[in-house]
């Protein structure tokens, strides 16, 4: 699904539907639909003003991957929780702390951020 500003609420829909069509419970579906707002949020600040969607079943987990026009320099972000008195950059540790895995691959060509959620089977 291609996003804009005006995008997010229905990707927010649609990234549940599916979660839960796959059989992810529902606090882990509340979970993916916050990381995915905050990586689509990210596209749409950081990323060019738009970005994609995608989402596929792998084995037992639900993988959502955001890609967009921008470019993260910094190959530790959201790896290390960012300074209480720094006023953003908190995003991408959320994703990393909510989701199972995440995989970022980010170059002057743009961003891609793969996310994973287990069902716990």
């Amino acid at each position: 699904m291609d996003f804009g500003p005006d995008g997010l609420a229905g990707l927010r829909a649609l990234v549940t539907a599916r979660a839960l069509a796959c059989g992810l419970a529902r606090t882990r579906t509340e979970d993916l639909v916050l990381a995915v707002h905050e990586l689509a949020t990210n596209s749409v600040r950081h990323g060019g003003g738009r970005g994609r969607c995608r989402m596929w079943r792998e084995g037992t987990a639900l993988v959502c991957e955001v890609s967009d026009r921008g470019w993260i320099t910094d190959p530790l972000a959201g790896r290390r929780r960012p300074p209480a008195d720094q006023p953003g950059g908190r995003g991408l540790w959320l994703v990393n702390q909510l989701c199972d895995v995440m995989e970022v691959q980010s170059s002057p060509d743009g961003t891609v951020v793969r996310v994973r959620m287990s069902d716990g089977r």
